[in-house]
């Protein structure tokens, strides 16, 4: 069956998350008098926060553990004094000043222009949903998509079953016609393999993969599929 609907992931997928993640880091620091160096932070907290989101999509912990652990865990793994008012401070600015930043991936606004005309366009994110549609709105990625699916909406995170089901009934979508571009393997390629989407992998770094899963490098390789 012909493809008709495309599932975008947000971050790390159109919106260069790492990029815009460090300005906000580098905003709040300053605001706060943070005595640490920013790169330093930035080189621990990436992997930190990488766990916390598996954690997060696994359903292990809340957004509230999220979003202040692995502040938490980072000022404890560099050996910098942060008292739990200082990170309760951080991790609020850091959720207002991120969608200021919108940096996306090079080609994102090229593939949209081209995917836009012929498909319904819509997003499928884990996401915090006071985030995301500020990033989408400030970026001006909005006008592309028809659907914006959040886990929160959905009550289940991506690769979780439950939230495709739950896109495709909201975008009046079948899995046949449907496909799902994103960044992370588990939730976004084998989530939507899974419950009968087809897929491609953002792969920007470079990771192997078998020969039966359609992989770019960058978002304009788009093209050789759809």
């Amino acid at each position: 069956m012909k493809i008709k609907h495309i599932f975008f992931d947000l971050d790390h997928t159109l919106w260069d998350f790492e990029a815009n993640s460090d300005i906000a880091f580098e905003t709040i620091f300053k605001k706060h008098s943070v005595g640490v160096n920013l790169q330093f932070f930035l080189n621990n907290y990436r992997g930190i926060n990488h766990s916390y989101w598996k954690l997060y999509r696994e359903e292990k912990i809340t957004k509230d553990e999220l979003r202040i652990g692995r502040l938490k865990d980072t000022f404890i793994k560099i050996n910098y004094r942060a008292d739990n008012e200082l990170i309760e401070s951080l991790s609020v600015d850091y959720i207002e000043v991120l969608p200021n930043n919108n940096k996306l991936f090079e080609g994102a606004y090229e593939i949209l222009d081209h995917l836009y005309p012929n498909y319904k366009l819509h997003i499928i994110t884990n996401g915090f949903n006071e985030v995301q549609y500020k990033k989408l709105e400030n970026s001006g990625l909005s006008k592309y998509f028809d659907k914006i699916i959040t886990s929160e909406d959905a009550g289940v995170k991506k690769p979780n079953p439950i939230i495709f089901e739950y896109a495709l009934d909201k975008a009046k979508a079948t899995s046949k016609e449907s496909i799902m571009i994103g960044d992370n393997w588990e939730a976004d390629i084998m989530g939507a393999i899974e419950n009968g989407l087809d897929a491609i992998y953002f792969n920007y770094e470079k990771q192997p993969v078998g020969a039966n899963i359609k992989s770019i490098h960058q978002l304009i390789e788009i093209k050789e599929y759809l």
